[in-house]
This record gives C-alpha cells, structure tokens and sequence, in this order.
C-alpha cells in the first residue's frame, strides 16, 4: 500500500515535470528560439507552445522592444587635429531572433565596437566647428552605416544621437572668446546702423520742415502781394473814379509830411515838380480866398 502511493507521487511529480518542460509560455514582445538537438528548430512567438522535452532545448527569451544603450565618452581625432570626447547613445530593435542568436556571439558588444570605428571614421573627415554645428548629419551618416552592418545580425539600428561632444577646455575658451567677440561685432555694427538709420531720419525731417517752411513763406508772400495789389488797385479806383484835381492831391501830401519825417530812416525828401505847381496853385487859391474875405476900402 505505501509501495503504491510511492509510486503515484513519483509518477505525479514526473508528469508535472514532464508538463513544465513540454509547455512554455513566452511573454508579450518576447521570442523564443528552439533548438532541437543542438540544431535550431522554430521561434516561439507570445504565448503558449508546446515542445518535446529532452529533446527540445528553448534558449534564452529575446527582447524584440527598442532598447537604449549609452556609450561611454570615446576620445576621436578631427580633422582639424582637435581630440574630442563624444558620447553616444544607441537607439535598436531585434528583428531577427534567430540572427541575433546564431550570426554573432555578443551583440551589444559588436554595436558599441562597430560605433566607436565608425564614430571615428566620420568624425576624422569633419572640422570641429563643423561637428558642433553638423550633429544631424554625423547622427544620420552614423545611422545609415550601422543599419547596414547590422542587419545581417537581425538588428535594426533607429537611432543615433550624439549626446555630448566635449572639445578640450583651450580650445573652449578660443571659441568661447570668439563668440564673445562675433557678439560684440554685431552689437556694433547693430548700433552703427541704428545711428545712420537716426541719421538719415533726422536729415530728412530738416529737409521737408525747411520745404514746408519755404512754401509756407512763398504762399505768404504771394498772399501779401496779391493783398497789396487789391489794396493798390482799390485805391487807384478810388482816386480814378473821384476825379481828384492838383490842388487835393497837394493838400493830401501835406497831410503825409509828418508821417514821412517821423520815419528815422527819412533822410532825404524828393518834391516832384508837379507836386511844386500844385502847392503853388494851392498858395493862390488861399491867398485869393484871403483877400476875398477881407473887407474893401470905403
């Protein structure tokens, strides 16, 4: 009797081994390679599979998500001779399992040997400045090679950034001072142009305020003609339709003497000779009105 339970918990304890190596389970985003033999055999997708134990061997479980891997900084020579620390970071994805398993025996390790060499290859063929102002380029020629030699291993490179590139610090401080002297260049010639620009604003305001202030003074002065024109035909009429004789003419002349003599510029008198008939006429008339008045002898 205890010969027999014996036997079934042996027997049991066999199945369920049996079980646990016939039935795997492989995870979502992971890949099984089976090996029958030594020899491989089919890749286990997600899920539930069966295999035959002893006689089928599962390797390890192979992540197919992207993955991320940074290299430390590597020292690289430009063209210029300037050595410079880079560090890179790596951006793959396994596409083949079974590549990745059988073509080559430590796959991160033939990336980062294969980023260094090719790192350095591009790198030789550029200047400094063209390194620190070109990454997108290094980044996309450095993608391009490493897909290619990488696909054979079942590995799909998406991504290379260059993460720091680290000159030595005298070469740091050249450029620092030399960008500190193209920012002065520019604030210079910033404020060089602003001050022409003032310039050339404040000449040409001069010029149209004195325009302005010329036609401002013509239009003035042709309005004050054109006044004294009306005021001198006016008068003209005046005298022309009153008929006026010597004699008035003389006596408003006489009226004008104090106004011409109060003047400090009058130095200088000219008496027409009509003007010395009409007074002389003037005289006659009032000496005659004079005699007139007085009474005659009785």
């Amino acid at each position: 009797m205890e010969a027999g339970l014996i036997a079934l918990i042996v027997v049991a304890v066999l199945v369920l081994f049996l079980a646990a190596r016939t039935v795997r389970i492989v995870p979502q985003s992971r890949a099984g390679v089976v090996e029958r033999l030594g020899r491989y055999q089919r890749t286990l997708g997600p899920g539930l599979s069966i295999v035959i134990p002893f006689v089928d061997r599962v390797r390890q479980l192979t992540d197919l998500r992207e993955q991320v891997v940074s290299f430390p900084p590597q020292p690289v020579i430009t063209e210029d001779n300037v050595s410079v620390g880079i560090d890179t970071v790596l951006y793959f994805t396994i596409t083949d399992p079974k590549a990745e398993l059988y073509e080559v025996s430590s796959s991160l390790t033939a990336i980062e040997q294969l980023t260094v060499t090719t790192l350095r290859n591009i790198i030789g063929s550029l200047t400094l400045e063209q390194v620190l102002t070109s990454r997108d380029q290094v980044n996309e020629r450095l993608r391009a090679v490493l897909d290619e030699r990488t696909g054979r291993w079942g590995i799909r490179v998406n991504g290379v950034e260059l993460k720091a590139v680290d000159p030595p610090r005298s070469i740091q401080e050249a450029m620092e001072k030399q960008m500190r002297a193209e920012r002065d260049r520019r604030a210079n010639i910033l404020t060089a142009e602003g001050e022409k620009a003032s310039a050339v604003l404040t000449a040409e305001g001069a010029q149209q305020s004195a325009i302005l202030r010329a036609q401002g003074d013509k239009e003035a002065a042709v309005l004050r003609a054109q006044g004294e024109a009306e005021a001198i035909g006016t008068v003209f009429k005046a005298i022309h339709d009153g008929r006026p004789d010597k004699e008035l003419l003389a006596y408003q002349y006489l009226q004008m003497l104090p106004e011409l003599a109060d003047g400090q510029a009058s130095k200088v008198w000219i008496i027409p000779s009509e003007f010395s008939q009409a007074l002389g006429n003037l005289g006659g008339m009032l000496g005659k009105g004079g005699r007139e008045d007085q009474p005659g002898p009785a």
